[in-house]
């Protein structure tokens, strides 16, 4: 199993894969864009949002690992497969954080992503 999936480095791919299908679960956000033969590629992305840096890692190793885990037999071929931490990720225990991935890869291999998120202009205060 080794070499189950590549990772994506590239902020290129990262943007394309963002306009792929989009699975929300409470700790991650999968996305998932076929990439043309390219095989399994997989990336992760966690924001300053989610905590410090010490926070951030611990939430990519966990990532590391399901991806590791789940990505082979679950995975779908020839697709970027991008993992986005949500700030309820890093308290989620693991046996959850892999159902939820598990879940979410057999949703977008049927197809069924959820509504894209919205774009335009923010409402309410500005940021600060």
């Amino acid at each position: 199993m080794a070499d189950a999936y590549t990772i994506l480095t590239r902020r290129s791919d990262f943007l394309a894969a963002n306009r792929g299908l989009r699975v929300a679960r409470p700790g991650f956000v999968l996305l998932a864009n076929r990439n043309e033969g390219l095989g399994r590629r997989a990336g992760i992305t966690v924001t300053k949002k989610i905590g410090n840096a010490v926070v951030r890692n611990r939430m990519k190793r966990r990532f590391r690992a399901l991806l590791r885990e789940l990505l082979h037999d679950h995975g779908l071929a020839d697709t970027d497969h991008v993992l986005i931490g949500r700030e309820g990720g890093i308290e989620r225990d693991f046996a959850a954080l892999r159902s939820e991935l598990v879940a979410a890869l057999g949703r977008a291999r049927e197809g069924k992503g959820d509504s894209p998120r919205p774009h335009g202009r923010r409402r309410g205060p500005p940021k600060k």
